[in-house]
């Protein structure tokens, strides 16, 4: 079996892509129809890592940090789906329903028990929440970020979970 790893070279010739069974490509969209003829993910070139700004790297989001095609499609499959079930008609709705502030996973949770969809079946909260930035943009909502905690009277606390830091904030 043929190993495939396509990674970005330096050169006079611009974007260019080297893969680890020989082939040379000119431009990232050659680069991503060999990933995807060699079962690769097209967004990351099957590295696994993407690179949001400059030196910012994190896990690919399109293959889920698999590098492999097939979690990729399946993933864009599940989000083409999740558009095309969670209409701006159905959260507005949702929204309307609420009688005072809300969490987005309410509204996502909501979304998910109205539709008859298990927890995990489609990306129901990211779609929700881009949807509740759309009616933000339009001036309809607006959200808010509330702090997790608050210490004495001129300083709030936000938990990250996700890089497991606390962020103080002195007014």
């Amino acid at each position: 079996m043929t190993k495939h790893a396509i990674s970005p070279q330096t050169g006079i010739l611009g974007d260019t892509f080297a893969c680890d069974c020989g082939a040379l490509m000119v431009g990232r969209m050659t680069a991503e129809v060999h990933a995807a003829e060699s079962g690769l993910c097209s967004a990351c070139l099957g590295t696994t890592r993407e690179e949001v700004a400059p030196g910012l790297v994190r896990p690919c989001t399109s293959c889920a940090g698999s590098g492999r095609r097939k979690e990729q499609v399946t993933w864009q499959l599940a989000h083409a789906e999740a558009e095309h079930l969670i209409t701006m008609t159905i959260v507005r709705g949702v929204v309307a329903g609420f009688d005072g502030p809300f969490h987005l996973s309410e509204v996502a949770d909501t979304v998910r028990n109205g539709l008859g969809l298990p927890t995990g079946r489609l990306p129901v909260g990211p779609r929700v929440r881009d949807l509740l930035l759309q009616l933000q943009a339009a001036g309809e909502i607006a959200m808010v970020s509330a702090p997790d905690e608050m210490v004495g009277t001129d300083m709030v606390l936000y938990r990250d979970p996700q890089w497991q830091r606390v962020r103080a904030v002195g007014r």
